[in-house]
């Protein structure tokens, strides 16, 4: 199944704030995380749910015939982004002016499906993803490495 994709841009919120919010659902069955940002006290987390939202209308449009309750939506990928910058100027004692910057963030989710799907008009049934493959059946060595003694005493022994 395709994964869909929403952008919310020039989100009038810092960064940093916005990120606090994205690292709770990263990762999250999508509709707990919508049940989770409906009542986080944060701000920013109205405006993540409303992404959240918009990435999964995005995903049954582009997987027409298959029902999101059966494909066990996660959030795949959340990443916030600085936008551009409003640089203002507060005045400060002594005749000077503070800079001040009115941050602003990009925010991107990305959600897909834990299950391969068979459409519905074809038969309606849900097959599990393959698992990937494991390191071990890759070719890569798990045993513990030796110390170089172990080895050295493992040589001479051997050559004696």
């Amino acid at each position: 199944m395709a994964e869909a994709k929403a952008v919310l841009r020039n989100c009038q919120s810092s960064p940093r704030k916005m990120r606090y919010v994205a690292d709770v659902v990263r990762g999250m069955n999508a509709e707990k995380a919508l049940y989770m940002l409906q009542y986080n006290a944060k701000h920013a987390s109205k405006d993540i749910g409303k992404l959240l939202r918009s990435a999964i209308d995005n995903w049954e449009k582009q997987n027409e015939g298959t029902r999101v309750e059966d494909a066990q939506l996660i959030v795949k990928t959340v990443f916030v982004d600085g936008g551009k910058m409003l640089k203002r100027w507060l005045p400060a004692p002594h005749g000077r002016a503070y800079k001040k910057r009115k941050r602003s963030n990009h925010v991107t989710i990305i959600v897909d499906s834990k299950m391969v799907l068979i459409p519905e008009d074809k038969g309606g049934k849900s097959v599990p993803e393959t698992a990937v493959a494991d390191s071990s059946s890759a070719g890569v060595n798990t045993t513990p490495k030796k110390s170089r003694r172990r080895r050295k005493k493992e040589i001479e022994t051997v050559a004696s």
